[in-house]
């Protein structure tokens, strides 16, 4: 299938981007997606706090934990430039690849004045990425903590304020490094996971930490060339162990959000899934063979972007169209702080982009 950036295209009035989070992290809408073969898919208009009623006994729901840093700071060049940089991500204890905005390129050797607080020294280019060094003596992260601010996406139109330091992040965040929130996960408050187990589901964690690039716009019409920025990821033994006892007894692996399928997902690419760390670029487009989600909790996504791709391969492309087309015309509100989607994978191969067009 000849796919193109313009198939994964859609109308998005601005007035529904969430510019702020509700007042309860459970009262989004929650819009339910069942594709049908060869024919439109079921779609179910309901609120977030019915997800208990949409998960079965012996399901296995599969979390995100990793936690937001303060990845955005401001600072000078040594020749008196402003600068704002945004980690990419850390690289180690205390070097990281970032991106970095001035009216011109820092070279190599140059030494950034971050915060009016620390040095850094610009090691050299990482393809779009600098590659900084930062003070030895403190932690990355600490230093990150105590100088940066919260990056907001940048179709949020405002500063971040003190609410979004807890409500940009989900309320079992544990692992610092990303720069952008797993967003399926912010729906999540602590009684509605109780509420979840109480249906007699499982919970399970993997670490995934977002990158900046996650937002970068796909450049290229023809999608074969296009190449997906890298994200880190752990697996721990005991999620394949659920995953596998998930299996073994019947039940559904939930996704709760696209990180966390693209976590399992390409570690299951070589063969049967297994425990580990590793970094993944994987790229899901229409066609791609699912080895381990069988549904996924996620946001609603921006017009050509990769993870429009991946929900479209998960559900069928015309699905899909349907149902953002059906969320648009019901005033649901789209992306980070936008409302919710439940969608059940395809059962069957969709090889057309026209296939089960009714």
């Amino acid at each position: 299938m000849s796919l193109t950036l313009n198939d994964f295209d859609y109308l998005l009035p601005a007035e529904l981007i969430a510019q702020t989070p509700l007042p309860e992290r459970s009262a989004s809408r929650l819009l339910v997606v069942t594709p049908a073969a060869g024919a439109a898919p079921v779609l179910a208009d309901a609120c977030f706090t019915d997800l208990p009623d949409l998960i079965r006994a012996g399901d296995l729901l599969v979390f995100n934990d990793t936690r937001v840093i303060h990845a955005r700071l401001h600072g000078v060049k040594d020749s008196g430039g402003q600068i704002e940089v945004l980690i990419e991500r850390a690289i180690g204890p205390h070097e990281a690849l970032a991106q970095i905005r001035a009216s011109k390129s820092p070279r190599t050797g140059t030494r950034l004045r971050l915060a009016d607080a620390f040095d850094v020294e610009v090691l050299g280019r990482v393809g779009e990425f600098f590659h900084l060094r930062f003070p030895q003596g403190e932690d990355l992260f600490v230093l990150l903590e105590r100088h940066g601010k919260l990056p907001l996406p940048p179709y949020i139109q405002r500063a971040a304020g003190d609410a979004d330091e807890t409500r940009y992040q989900t309320v079992y965040a544990r692992e610092p490094g990303s720069v952008a929130a797993p967003t399926a996960g912010l729906h999540f408050d602590e009684a509605l996971l109780e509420r979840v187990e109480a249906r007699g589901a499982r919970c399970a964690w993997l670490t995934l930490h977002v990158g900046a690039g996650t937002f970068q716009p796909v450049r290229v019409d023809d999608l074969g060339e296009h190449r997906m920025h890298r994200e880190r990821y752990v697996i721990p033994q005991e999620t394949v162990d659920a995953i596998a006892a998930t299996r073994a007894a019947g039940g559904r692996v939930i996704a709760v959000g696209t990180t966390s399928m693209r976590a399992l997902e390409a570690a299951a690419q070589e063969g049967p899934l297994e425990a580990g760390s590793g970094e993944t670029e994987i790229f899901i487009l229409p066609g791609f063979r699912f080895q381990v989600v069988d549904a996924l909790i996620t946001n609603f996504h921006l017009p050509k972007s990769t993870l429009m791709m991946l929900v479209s391969a998960f559900a069928g492309m015309n699905s899909i169209r349907r149902a953002y087309a059906h969320a648009v015309e019901a005033r649901y509100r789209f992306f980070s702080y936008g409302d919710a989607m439940f969608i059940t994978r395809r059962n069957e191969s969709e090889n057309d982009k026209h296939d089960d067009a009714v």
